[in-house]
C-alpha cells in the first residue's frame, strides 16, 4: 500500500531525496554533492549526467535510510534549481554540452544587445522578467551558436531543451515525456505568462527553434511513470511522476502560502522573497519579477518575487574573511550582547544592489562609525542589514500589489537566528512565522505530487499539516522603527555607484 510521497530536490551543489508521510513528516532523506565546473571567470557549468547520477543515488540511499519499499511510494515530486539549461540528443540521450548554470554570466553581452534592440518592455510585459543572463533563453542561444553539434541536431529534429526538472523527468520516463512546469517555463525569458505558451516572437528573435522546447504543463499532474530499466531504479518502475516546480515557488507552496498576500522569505546565501498574488498577475513598477507560482488543474496562481544577493553570505564573510566570529551562532551571541548597532549601518552590496535598486556598481560599506563601535555592533549591523533588505523588498511588493501583509513565513539556514527574526518583525511591522519543518522546498514538491495522485485531497488538508515552531511579533515602537529605516535608506545612498 502506498503510504508516502518522495520529493527529489535537485539543487545547485547537491541532489537530495526526501520521503514524507501524510502528515508532512520526514521519514528519510539522503543527499549527494556533485562537481561545480568553472571554465572561465564568471562561467558556471554542471555535468548533466552527474546531476542524474547524484539524484538517482540519493533516491536509492533514501529508501534504505527510511526502510521503505518502492511500492510504498504513491508518487514522485521534483523541485529544482531554476534557469539552469541543458540541451541533449533525443535519440542517444547524451547532452551536447554541459548544463549552463543559473549563476553563469557568459551571455551578459548578448543581453545588452537585446536591450539595445529595444526588447526590454516587450520581455517585461510578456514574460514578467527583466533582460538578464540569469534566465535560460540566452543560455540556449549560446549553446546553439557555439556547439556545432547542437545546430546539426536541431535541423534533424533531434535536439531537446530542458531545465533540470525536464531533464530528470525525461530520463525517469525512459525518454517518453518532454515537459516543463509553468513555474520553470516562467524563468526562461521565452514564456508568455498570460497565455501559458512559448512566445513565438522571442524564440524567432533569439534564433531558438520552437521544436526543441518542452510542453508547458501544470505543476501538479501525472506526467508519466518511471520507465523500465532505469539504472539503479528498476524497482521504481510504474511509480507516477506527478509534480514539478522550481525551488522558490516550491518553498512558497510548502509554506502553505495559498492566499493572495501570503509571503515567504528564504534566508540562504541570498534571500528570496515571494508573495502569492492569486490568479492575478502583478506588473511590477519596482523592478520585481512576476511569473506563474504553480498550476493545479486548469487554474494557475501567480507570484511576485524579489531577491537580495547577499544575506547568509555576509555572516560567512564575518567568519572567513574578517574572522570576527567562528560560527553563525557566535554572530547571534555578539548581536544579542548589545541593545543596538551603536549608530552604524552595514550595506552588503558586495556584488551590487538587487531589487528594488538595481545598481550593479554599488559596493558594500559601513557608515556611521565612531570610536565606541566594537565587533558586537558590527555583528548586529550585519543581521540588521539582512532584515533591512527584506523590508525594502516587502515595501516594493506592497506598492506593486496594493496588498498588505499579515505575516511573513520564513525558512532557510539563517532563519534559525531568533534575534534576526525579531528585528525582521520590528522592521516589517507584522508577524514572522517560522515552521517546525524547514524542508519547505522539498515539501512543496511532495504536496503537489500528492495532490495529483489523491494522496492529499486539497490545499486545505495540506494547510492543516503546517506546524509553527515560533512566531515573532513586532516589539519596537513605530516612531523608532521609522527612524532606523530612514537611516538605512541614507546608508544605501552612500553605497551606490561606487565602482563606476
Amino acid at each position: 500500500m502506498a503510504k508516502y510521497i518522495m520529493a527529489l530536490d535537485q539543487g545547485t551543489t547537491s541532489s537530495r531525496a526526501i520521503i514524507f508521510d501524510k502528515s508532512g513528516n520526514i521519514i528519510g532523506k539522503a543527499q549527494n554533492e556533485f562537481e561545480q565546473i568553472y571554465p572561465h571567470a564568471g562561467w558556471v557549468e554542471h555535468d548533466p549526467l552527474a546531476i542524474l547520477y547524484s539524484q538517482f543515488q540519493s533516491v536509492s540511499q533514501c529508501l534504505i535510510d527510511a526502510n521503505v519499499e518502492p511500492g510504498e511510494i504513491a508518487g514522485i515530486g521534483i523541485t529544482n534549481q531554476r534557469e539552469t539549461t541543458i540541451l541533449w540528443d533525443r535519440q542517444t540521450g547524451k547532452p551536447v554540452y554541459n548544463a549552463i548554470v543559473w549563476q553563469c554570466r557568459r551571455t551578459a553581452d548578448y543581453c545588452e544587445k537585446l536591450k539595445a534592440d529595444g526588447l526590454e518592455d516587450y520581455i517585461k510585459e510578456h514574460t514578467g522578467l527583466l533582460i538578464d543572463a540569469y534566465f535560460s533563453g540566452t543560455k540556449i542561444k549560446w549553446i546553439l551558436d557555439n556547439v556545432p553539434e547542437a545546430q546539426a541536431l536541431a535541423k534533424e529534429g533531434r535536439l531537446l531543451f530542458g531545465t533540470v526538472e525536464t531533464w530528470i523527468i525525461w530520463n525517469l520516463t525512459g525518454g517518453s515525456v518532454h515537459v516543463t512546469d509553468y513555474s520553470n517555463a516562467s524563468r526562461t525569458m521565452l514564456f508568455d505568462v498570460d497565455k501559458l505558451c512559448w512566445d513565438e516572437f522571442l524564440c524567432e528573435k533569439m534564433g531558438i527553434p520552437m521544436s526543441i522546447l518542452p510542453e508547458p504543463v501544470p505543476s501538479s499532474k501525472v506526467y508519466g511513470r518511471v520507465g523500465r530499466g532505469i539504472l539503479g531504479l528498476e524497482a521504481f518502475e510504474g511509480i507516477p511522476i506527478s509534480g514539478a516546480i522550481g525551488d522558490q515557488p516550491a518553498a512558497l507552496f510548502g509554506q502553505a502560502c495559498f492566499n493572495p498576500g501570503q509571503a515567504k522569505n528564504t534566508y540562504g546565501t541570498g534571500c528570496f522573497l515571494l508573495m502569492n498574488t492569486g490568479e492575478t498577475r502583478v506588473r511590477s513598477k519596482n523592478n520585481l519579477l512576476t511569473g506563474v507560482a504553480w498550476g493545479i488543474g486548469d487554474k494557475v496562481e501567480y507570484s511576485i518575487e524579489g531577491s537580495a544577493f547577499n544575506a547568509g553570505s555576509v555572516i560567512k564573510w564575518l567568519r572567513d574573511e574578517l574572522q570576527i566570529i567562528n560560527s553563525a551562532k557566535r554572530c547571534d551571541e555578539l548581536a544579542e550582547s548589545v541593545p543596538d548597532a551603536n549608530g552604524i549601518y552595514f550595506v552588503p552590496a558586495f556584488t551590487g544592489l538587487g531589487a528594488p535598486y538595481w545598481d550593479m556598481y554599488a559596493r558594500g560599506c559601513i557608515v556611521g562609525l565612531t570610536r565606541g563601535v566594537n565587533r558586537a555592533h558590527v555583528a548586529r549591523a550585519v543581521l540588521e542589514a539582512i532584515t533591512y533588505q527584506m523590508t525594502d523588498l516587502l515595501e516594493a511588493m506592497k506598492s506593486d500589489s496594493g496588498i498588505d501583509f499579515t505575516e511573513l513565513r520564513v525558512d532557510g539556514g539563517a532563519s534559525v537566528s531568533d534575534i534576526m527574526l525579531q528585528i525582521q518583525a520590528d522592521m516589517i511591522r507584522c508577524n514572522v512565522n517560522r515552521p517546525k519543518t524547514v524542508e519547505t522546498t522539498a515539501l512543496g514538491a511532495a504536496y503537489l505530487a500528492g495532490l495529483a495522485v489523491g494522496f492529499w485531497e486539497s490545499k486545505e488538508e495540506i494547510e492543516k499539516n503546517r506546524q509553527v515552531e515560533r512566531i515573532f511579533t513586532p516589539q519596537m515602537p513605530q516612531e523608532k522603527r521609522d527612524e532606523i529605516y530612514a537611516g538605512w535608506k541614507r546608508a544605501v545612498e552612500c553605497s551606490k555607484g561606487w565602482a563606476k
